[in-house]
């Protein structure tokens, strides 16, 4: 199992120091990785499902706050859950992630993306709501085109995008491709992460029996689509106050990455939060430190 930890934007506010010295503890306490989350843009009574969000969170560029936390870091991987994935152009998309993932040394390696489920959001954004889930199908596919395009340039004529001999460079770090994880509460969201992702993050107040349907439909999209259903990570959303032997079960449902949320509302108080878990866990002996 591995663990990551989440930014919690709503406690943290925009304070750059408190976001430094969280992901540096977070480093020091062998958490795998960093993730942060996503809104462009929110509005009076965005409802996405689970409640109100109220207008004024701070919620930072996720890419942006991720190379801030890359110059701060040396070894945290970085992540989002999820980057809002319709609303930006694949073109400049790959340009960011891989300049985040080359001047990194090659930690841009969790990037998760969704659709989002705001209408508002959509509309500021000029895409419909409606086809969102093509846009973002056309989208993935577009940045492993790029990724993977040399000097004599790539086509693409698609529904949403389409160009000519485009070439996009820097590559990523060491490699022409970054992982792409799907996240989403929907079979269509696990679908699309057997077809196209490289895991599936799933989200949403869903019981375990639809959470093991939804894993498996991913599996066997993959191996509709020829691919390898086994190097399909699944990644979940978990308490600091996970137990031993809660982690233990998630593992029977086959989690392979838990990305951890702390619960306290000061600096020193989710410090020690992650303290006590990576001392649960034996983060630190298993990261190597």
């Amino acid at each position: 199992m591995k663990f990551a930890i989440s930014y919690p934007t709503p406690f943290n506010g925009t304070d750059p120091d408190r976001l430094v010295s969280f992901a540096r503890h977070a480093e020091r306490c062998g958490f795998e990785a960093l993730y942060v989350q996503d809104h462009i843009a929110l509005y009076p009574g965005a409802n996405y499902g689970a409640g109100e969000l109220p207008p004024t969170l701070p919620y930072f560029d996720p890419l942006d706050t991720l190379s801030f936390v890359a110059a701060a870091t040396e070894r945290l991987l970085l992540g989002t859950g999820v980057l809002l994935l319709p609303y930006r152009h694949p073109v400049v998309l790959a340009k960011r992630l891989a300049t985040i993932d080359a001047l990194s040394k090659g930690r841009m390696r969790l990037l998760t993306v969704g659709l989002g489920a705001l209408p508002g959001e959509a509309q500021a954004m000029g895409v419909d709501f409606r086809t969102r889930g093509r846009r973002a199908d056309e989208a993935i596919d577009v940045l492993r085109l790029l990724w993977s395009g040399g000097p004599e340039g790539v086509d693409h004529h698609g529904e949403f995008f389409a160009f000519d001999k485009l070439c996009s460079y820097p590559k990523p770090f060491s490699t022409n491709e970054l992982p792409i994880h799907v996240g989403g509460s929907s079979r269509a969201a696990a679908r699309r992460a057997g077809l196209r992702g490289d895991g599936y993050f799933a989200g949403g107040m869903l019981d375990e029996d639809e959470r093991d349907l939804q894993i498996d439909l991913a599996r066997k999209a993959a191996v509709e689509a020829g691919r390898d259903p086994a190097a399909l990570e699944y990644t979940r959303w978990g308490s600091v106050e996970l137990t031993v032997e809660q982690v233990g079960q998630l593992a029977e449902h086959g989690v392979t990455r838990i990305v951890v949320n702390v619960t306290a509302a000061t600096a020193d108080e989710q410090h020690d939060q992650m303290s006590a878990f990576a001392e649960r866990f034996a983060l630190a002996t298993s990261s190597g430190r």
